[in-house]
């Protein structure tokens, strides 16, 4: 098997038709098929087909419309402990809907009805064939505080249209180590978030476990596994997100998404 994958979802330039890829360093290769092909065949035939500069194409979500997305809550002990929670004996679980998928490079639209919108900067899990962790990428778990506040229930707050841009594509998981990897977060520039993922409560192989009790987990589902420290909402003074707004978020060997707030 071919190793240390990169498949991404792109459009070509002057073209509207998305296609799929492997990412080579400064190159995309297209291959038949879509992402979610691969994902459920498990497929590492390296691609043989038309070449792009990575710097021409659009990239795409990896899963433009992943069948579910779950968000895992206060699983950084910090960030439960800056939001004065307790650390939670289990996974808390959450949705987000299919159309809050967006592409790495946004935009996030944020809806009128919102005034406190957040960031949270994320390891995302892509299950793959068998229910089977296939690869990680970079998520932003958007999110209305003031929804989330005052609605027992975060689906509106957390499932909003656009309010999940992830990838840059989809790194398989023969190449990494979920355990330890440096995540940070830029708003306009300034450095917001800088953590590790082995200050996780909950790790990937016990939530996709935890997950599977219940849920058959198929292949393109989304599993976002929690923010760290630093995000709008605890900081002192609290500052949310504003139109104009450019959010960054990077995962060591995993790359990185930045998006606009619209």
């Amino acid at each position: 098997m071919v190793r240390g994958m990169k498949l991404a979802t792109f459009l070509a330039p002057g073209d509207d038709t998305p296609r799929a890829g492997e990412v080579r360093g400064d190159t995309v290769v297209s291959f038949d098929g879509t992402v979610l092909d691969r994902l459920a065949s498990g497929d590492r035939t390296p691609a043989s087909g038309e070449a792009f500069a990575l710097a021409d194409v659009t990239l795409l979500a990896p899963v433009p419309r992943p069948r579910v997305t779950f968000g895992i809550g206060l699983n950084y002990r910090a960030h439960a402990a800056e939001g004065g929670s307790d650390v939670p004996d289990a996974p808390v679980v959450f949705m987000k809907l299919p159309t809050s998928s967006a592409p790495p490079g946004g935009p996030v639209r944020c809806p009128e009805v919102v005034r406190r919108l957040d960031y949270e900067g994320e390891l995302a899990v892509v299950i793959g064939a068998g229910g089977e962790v296939a690869g990680y990428a970079v998520a932003d778990d958007v999110s209305a505080r003031d929804l989330q506040k005052r609605e027992p229930q975060w689906t509106r707050a957390k499932g909003a249209d656009t309010f999940c841009p992830w990838g840059p594509w989809i790194t398989t998981a023969d190449e990494v180590d979920p355990g330890d990897l440096r995540l940070r977060t830029w708003v306009n520039g300034e450095l917001r978030q800088d953590a590790r993922t082995s200050d996780m409560i909950f790790g990937v192989d016990e939530i996709v476990a935890f997950l599977r009790e219940t849920c058959t987990l198929e292949p393109g589902d989304l599993i976002l596994t929690g923010t760290p420290e630093g995000v709008g909402a605890f900081r002192d003074p609290r500052v949310f997100l504003q139109s104009g707004d450019v959010v960054r978020i990077e995962i060591e060997g995993l790359g990185a998404i930045e998006h606009p707030i619209a």
